[in-house]
């Protein structure tokens, strides 16, 4: 525990211990009670660091800051099978927007692509959240106009010195990959799923041939998941110690894609592009660029 949770903890034992005497007054109880709740859910969010994987705090940064890999999760949101394909269509466009700029790309996942460089992070930084689309879906027959999200999550890829993983928090699962790769792959159990039991978080890869690349790749992104997770928590719980009970982080609705306008809408600086067909293939670097002018440095995504 850092000294500042300490810090926070024990002047919260002390605000606690003082309105709990308040209790046995009958004209105050009811007000205590009401605080006496406040607090110690203040506490509870103070409390629950402790689950966390330890940062090594001399080899960490911020994932705004470093220049090393980065890990996208594109997740299907609202909309179904739509929803499916426009996730699909984000992760071809950050892959030639990677491209483009002479970054490597690597498919770790279904929706989980590796953009290695130096300067990735501060490329991809403000793509993390909900990115809507309004389009006419092909499957449609009578031409009617269709809404779908999907999520974007951006991780730093974390050392193992900076996240420190014990072996006994782990659920590993073997089983059969899904995914192409020929009978050798369908015959063994090359699919791994890992489970972090102290926070429930759960990563799977099913790319790879063998075993051990599939597990080391869950591993990598288990780890990125839990240093994500931890910047959050700190956030969270300066909040929680201004008196802000529950604050959560949530995943906001960031960018508007709108087909039939070929236009692309950022909702954080309420600006548009009306070249929406050459951003999705890719020409994402004047979006960037502004955003990287007129936002500071993102926060760690949702």
């Amino acid at each position: 525990m850092t000294d500042y949770l300490k810090q926070e903890i024990d002047r919260l034992d002390q605000k606690i211990a003082a309105v709990k005497k308040s209790l046995a007054d009958r004209e105050l109880a009811p007000l205590a009670e009401e605080e006496l709740a406040k607090l110690q859910a203040q506490k509870q969010v103070l409390l629950a660091a402790e689950q966390t994987p330890q940062i090594n705090q001399e080899d960490s940064i911020d994932s705004t800051t470093r220049s090393g890999n980065v890990i996208i999760e594109i997740r299907p949101g609202t909309g179904g099978e739509e929803a499916k394909i426009w996730a699909a269509d984000l992760e071809d466009m950050y892959t030639r927007f990677a491209n483009s700029q002479g970054l490597a790309v690597v498919k770790l996942d279904q929706g989980i692509i590796k953009i290695k460089g130096k300067q990735t992070a501060t490329l991809f930084q403000f793509e993390a959240g909900v990115h809507r689309v309004q389009r006419i879906p092909e499957t449609e027959a009578h031409g009617r106009l269709h809404t779908s999200t999907a999520t974007v999550a951006v991780l730093p890829e974390i050392s193992e010195k900076e996240v420190v993983i014990h072996p006994g928090d782990l659920t590993i699962q073997f089983t059969h990959a899904s995914s192409q790769g020929g009978q050798n792959v369908q015959k063994v159990s090359t699919a791994v799923r890992i489970t972090h039991k102290p926070t429930g978080i759960i990563t799977s890869c099913q790319t790879q041939r063998f075993q051990e690349q599939n597990r080391k790749i869950a591993l990598d992104l288990l780890r990125s998941k839990l240093y994500q997770r931890e910047l959050q928590k700190i956030a969270a719980q300066k909040s929680a110690a201004r008196a802000i009970i529950g604050r959560g982080m949530r995943a906001e609705k960031i960018r508007t894609y709108n087909f039939p306008q070929n236009r692309v809408t950022d909702h954080r600086i309420a600006k548009s592009w009306k070249a929406l067909d050459k951003i999705i293939a890719g020409d994402l670097e004047p979006v960037v660029s502004t955003l990287t002018r007129q936002l500071p440095p993102a926060s760690p995504s949702a």
